[in-house]
């Protein structure tokens, strides 16, 4: 299994659209861009068809060193968390009706 980079997301949008590899660049990081402000200021971004980003604010709490045991405090922090789509879900697992609307988006 690979890792799908900011290269090659560029270059897809280069061979897909047509595009010049540094306006698709430009495109992709523009895009990041605006995802990453909105959860910054807090706001939930959501993709529909792929899923929801958004952050989640965790509370103070007690957690343990796991080699001497030791109580230590965790302190509040925001997490980021992906919940997917219905239909993200359903390509994962092989569903026929989102293999049928993936084709047709592929066009």
């Amino acid at each position: 299994m690979s890792t799908v980079t900011r290269a090659n997301l560029v270059e897809h949008l280069y061979s897909r659209v047509g595009l010049s590899r540094h306006d698709s660049s430009m495109i992709l990081e523009s895009l990041l861009g605006v995802i990453s402000d909105r959860l910054e200021a807090g706001e939930s971004v959501k993709l529909s068809g792929f899923g929801t980003f958004s952050v989640r604010q965790k509370g103070e709490r007690i957690g343990r060193n796991p080699k001497t045991g030791v109580e230590v405090p965790i302190l509040p922090r925001a997490v980021l968390v992906f919940r997917p789509s219905q239909l993200l879900r359903d390509r994962m697992n092989g569903s026929e009706n989102a293999v049928t609307e993936a084709s047709f988006h592929d066009r």
